[in-house]
C-alpha cells in the first residue's frame, strides 16, 4: 500500500538525501499539496506525471523509486531537467485506500456514488482527471453521456468543463514551463505505450518523431507501442492536451498487467520494464542503481 503519508515520508527522505526541496505546484480539492521534484538545470525539460487515477497508486511508488535509485550524470544534468510529479491525485489515492472519510467535505458525495471505493479513479469531486484536459473534451463529454456517465462518478466523468479541476490546472502549468520538450503520463495497467492523441493536429514530421521514440521505449521495455487507446480513453487526457497545445511528443504508459489496483508485490517486476523505458524517454544512459541523485 502506497498512500499519501508514505509518499510524504519518501519526499522528505529525497529532500534530505539531495539537499533540495520538492516544490509545491498547487493543492488538491482537499488541500493536499501537489509536489514536483526537479533534477538537473538544463534548458531541455522533460516532465513525468504519475497517479492521475486514485487506485493506480503503484505508479507513484515506481516513479519515486526511479528518482531515488537512478544515477544522474553531471553532463546530463547540465543539459537537461527532469520535472516529476509523482502523485497528481492524492485525494483519489486516499479514497481508494482508506474510504470516503478521507474526502473531507466531499465525503457525502463519495459515499453516495460509490459503495466500494477501492476502485476509485476520480478526484474528490468525482471528476476523472484523465478526462478533464482540454483536448477533444466536448466530443468526449458526449461519448460519456451516451455511456451513462452524466455526473460525478468514480470514473470516466470529465467534469463540468475542460480544465475545471485544480489538479488538472497544476499539471498544465508544469507542462507550460519554458523548454518543456516532452511529457510522460504514467498509468496502470496493460503494458502499452500510447503516442498519438488522434486529433489530427500534427505538423509534418511530428507524428513520425513521436512514433520513433515510442518504438525505442517499446524495444527496451517490452511494452507495446500503439497510437492510442480505444473508446472513452481516447480523448481528454494529459498527453492529448500537450500534443494539441504544443505539437510536441506526449506519451501515456500503462505499466504492469492484471486488474487495478495492481498489488504492491508487482512493483519490482514493473520497475524492470519501466526504468529502461524512462531512461530512453529522458535520453539517459541506461544505468539504474542506488546512487546519489
Amino acid at each position: 500500500m502506497y498512500d499519501f503519508s508514505v509518499f510524504e515520508k519518501e519526499k522528505e527522505e529525497w529532500e534530505r538525501k539531495t539537499g533540495r526541496r520538492a516544490e509545491k505546484i498547487g493543492s488538491s480539492l482537499c488541500k493536499r499539496p501537489l509536489y514536483q521534484f526537479r533534477i538537473g538545470q538544463g534548458r531541455r525539460v522533460f516532465a513525468v506525471f504519475a497517479c492521475f487515477h486514485g487506485m493506480e497508486w503503484i505508479t507513484s511508488a515506481v516513479l519515486m523509486d526511479y528518482l531515488r535509485e537512478s544515477h544522474w550524470e553531471e553532463t546530463w544534468k547540465q543539459a537537461n531537467t527532469l520535472v516529476a510529479v509523482p502523485m497528481v491525485n492524492p485525494d483519489g489515492v486516499e479514497i481508494s485506500l482508506h474510504g470516503a472519510a478521507r474526502a473531507g467535505r466531499f465525503a457525502p458525495l463519495v459515499r453516495r456514488i460509490s459503495l466500494d471505493p477501492i476502485h476509485w479513479q476520480a478526484n474528490a469531486r468525482g471528476v476523472d482527471l484523465n478526462h478533464n484536459f482540454p483536448a477533444g473534451w466536448e466530443k468526449l463529454r458526449r461519448m460519456e453521456i451516451r455511456a451513462g456517465y452524466t455526473g460525478p462518478s468514480p470514473t470516466r466523468y470529465g467534469g463540468e468543463y475542460a480544465g475545471s479541476e485544480p489538479e488538472t490546472e497544476a499539471v498544465m502549468q508544469v507542462c507550460r514551463q519554458p523548454g518543456c520538450e516532452r511529457i510522460l503520463a504514467l498509468h496502470s495497467q496493460g503494458e502499452e505505450i500510447y503516442y498519438d492523441a488522434g486529433l489530427g493536429t500534427w505538423k509534418p514530421g511530428q507524428k513520425e518523431r513521436a512514433e520513433r521514440l515510442a518504438c525505442a521505449m517499446e524495444q527496451v521495455s517490452g511494452y507495446r507501442a500503439i497510437p492510442q487507446p480505444p473508446g472513452l480513453a481516447s480523448l481528454g487526457g494529459c498527453k492529448d492536451w500537450f500534443q494539441l497545445e504544443t505539437g510536441k511528443p506526449g506519451f501515456t504508459v500503462e505499466m504492469g498487467k492484471g486488474e487495478n489496483p495492481l498489488p504492491f508485490s508487482q512493483k519490482e517486476a514493473i520497475q524492470s520494464h519501466m526504468f529502461p523505458l524512462l531512461n530512453v524517454f529522458l535520453e539517459k544512459e541506461p544505468v539504474a542503481k542506488k546512487s546519489q541523485v
